[in-house]
């Protein structure tokens, strides 16, 4: 495997399914056992209702752009060489919001992922422990 330049998330005990499930080709959140809430942080305590108990849910890694940009300056070395580069909020069916990139565009220009496109969830291995959860466009 090619070594990963860029800034690695950290993994931890809190983390470690959601991490283990992208190893797989799966996306899962935490969710509330209370309060029905998904969450993107890895907690054990719901911040919607401040109860605590999560349960792990495996979700469809369908959803659409609910906001986009391009980065253009270089915050880490690491992007130097795809700057500028594409970084997407994308709205999941099952309702959480995630932060990601979108993959699969001929230039990455802002037209090509208007918000509200249909996109599904791809899988990059970058690291023998990180596997990315980034999305493609759905025909």
């Amino acid at each position: 495997m090619k070594e990963y330049s860029k800034p690695l998330p950290p993994i931890n005990e809190q983390s470690r399914p959601f991490w283990q499930a992208t190893r797989e080709g799966r996306l899962q959140l935490p969710r509330c056992d209370h309060c029905g809430t998904f969450h993107t942080y890895f907690e054990p305590w719901c911040s919607h209702c401040g109860k605590e108990g999560v349960h792990w849910e495996e979700l469809s890694g369908k959803g659409r752009i609910w906001a986009n940009c391009k980065f253009h300056k270089v915050y880490f070395p690491g992007f130097a060489d795809v700057a500028p580069y594409n970084v997407a909020m994308v709205e999941l069916d099952e309702g959480p919001r995630i932060m990601t990139n979108i993959v699969g565009l001929l230039t990455g220009a802002l037209e090509e992922m208007p918000i509200g496109m249909r996109v599904q969830a791809v899988f990059e291995d970058v690291s023998e422990e990180v596997t990315l959860v980034k999305f493609k466009p759905v025909p």
